[in-house]
C-alpha cells in the first residue's frame, strides 16, 4: 500500500519501519530514489537504526551490477537511484520467493511515470513473486513544482488518505509530463 506523509522526515520515517518489518521477515528489499543526496539520506536513517544495507549511486559504479545481483537475498537491503543497476536482473535467492519475494519501494515520483514503472517492474521480473509501493511526502520536488497549492495546504498533514496522497501525486505528474511534451515540441 503506498503512503503519503506531509514532511520528508515523517516519510524517512515509514521508509524505515517498512524496511525493518520486510527485513524481519526475511524478504529482500529495492529501494529507489530520485538522486544520490536522497540515496545517501536514507543512509543515514538506516544507520541510525543499524539496519545493514549496500548502497548504490553514482559513486559505486564499479560494484554496481555485483550489487544487484545480490539484491535478491533474504533480508538483503538495497538502496538505489532509480536508474542504478538496470539491465542487470535481480535473481531471488532460494526461499525468496516463499516469503514474498522482492519489495520496491520508490521514495519519490519521477517526472515521468515510466521510470516509476521501470523501477516497480524490477519486483516481479521473469515470473517471479514480489510487491511494491511509494512511501512519499507532499513537500517534495513533484508537488512543489507543479501542484504548489497542494504542498502549501498539505504538507502540515501527518499523512494524507491513499485516494488523496494519489490523486495529488497523479495530478502533478501529469502536469510534469505535460510540460516535458509541450518542450519537446517547441524544439
Amino acid at each position: 500500500r503506498d503512503q503519503v506523509f506531509g514532511r520528508s522526515e515523517q516519510k524517512w520515517r515509514g521508509v524505515v519501519a517498512t524496511i525493518a518489518e520486510l527485513r524481519d521477515a526475511g524478504r529482500p528489499v529495492l529501494v529507489g530514489t530520485r538522486s544520490v543526496a536522497a540515496s545517501e539520506t536514507l543512509a543515514e536513517h538506516l544507520d541510525k537504526e543499524q539496519i545493514p544495507y549496500r548502497l548504490l549511486n553514482a559513486r559505486q559504479d564499479r560494484d554496481e551490477a555485483e550489487i544487484i545481483a545480490q539484491a535478491g537475498a533474504p533480508g538483503c537491503v538495497t538502496v538505489a537511484t532509480n536508474m542504478a543497476g538496470r539491465g542487470t536482473d535481480i535473481k531471488l535467492a532460494p526461499g525468496v520467493a516463499e516469503r514474498g519475494g522482492l519489495h520496491v519501494i520508490a521514495t519519490e515520483l519521477n517526472d515521468s511515470a515510466r521510470i516509476d514503472r521501470q523501477l516497480f517492474g524490477r519486483c516481479a521480473r521473469q515470473g517471479d513473486l514480489g510487491s511494491c509501493q511509494a512511501i512519499l511526502a507532499i513537500e517534495e520536488d513533484l508537488v512543489a513544482s507543479f501542484l504548489p497549492f497542494a504542498a502549501a495546504r498539505m504538507r502540515h498533514l501527518r499523512r494524507l488518505p491513499r485516494w488523496l496522497g494519489r490523486l495529488v501525486f497523479a495530478t502533478a505528474q501529469w502536469r510534469a509530463e505535460k510540460e516535458t511534451l509541450a518542450k519537446a515540441t517547441k524544439i
